[in-house]
């Protein structure tokens, strides 16, 4: 199989275009008087404790999500790291589901609180280590392209590290024009993947 092109930028937190995180403050709203809406997130640590790091935002991020609404979580899977510096450490990669009335942009808001109370300075190189990576895989149907936001994420299609947790939780979620289990089906495979035991939550 030949090579696949080489994908958009991915790291949608790079230095450059990193907004700061807002103070905290997030308010539970009553899911009644507002429109919930549905957030697919994407989970990376690469710095120890990876696995401690993992929970820690899979916890934080339950508390953004509506209560008594589902709460999707995959498996833990151990990957070597995409385009990252030299001797980067292999990750722990996850994926969860939420609930939320936040918008989008309020949303990024608060992953970048959460990166940044588990120790990612929010200024940092691309793709460098970090105890944590959260980015949104999808919002709803939407689609959006702004500075610092694009849904569905530019590389939810070309990565199997993000797709195979993706896959644990909504395998017929249909992005574009195919389904979660569909364009898994098309990425070669990557032996470097291994199914971690560990529940992240």
């Amino acid at each position: 199989m030949s090579p696949l092109p080489k994908p958009p930028a991915c790291d949608q937190s790079a230095a450059t275009d990193r907004a700061k995180p807002e103070p905290p403050g997030v308010q539970i709203r009553n899911p009644k008087s507002e429109i919930v809406k549905t957030a697919g997130i994407a989970l990376g640590s690469n710095i120890e404790p990876r696995l401690e790091n993992l929970r820690r935002a899979g916890q934080h991020l339950r508390q953004l999500a509506v209560p008594n609404t589902p709460f999707l979580m995959s498996r833990v899977y151990e990957t070597a790291p995409v385009d990252c510096p030299p001797d980067s450490p292999p990750f722990l990669n996850a994926a969860l589901e939420l609930t939320t009335t936040l918008e989008p942009h309020a949303l990024l808001s608060e992953l970048l609180r959460i990166e940044s109370l588990l120790g990612r300075p929010p200024r940092h190189a691309l793709n460098a280590p970090r105890p944590i990576d959260l980015d949104i895989l999808y919002f709803n149907n939407l689609s959006l392209q702004t500075k610092d936001l694009v849904l569905p994420h530019p590389c939810l299609t070309v990565r199997r590290f993000v797709l195979q947790p993706l896959a644990d939780i909504h395998p017929d979620l249909v992005i574009e024009t195919k389904t979660v289990d569909q364009w898994l089906s098309e990425l070669p495979e990557d032996e470097s993947l291994k199914l971690n035991n560990s529940s992240f939550l």
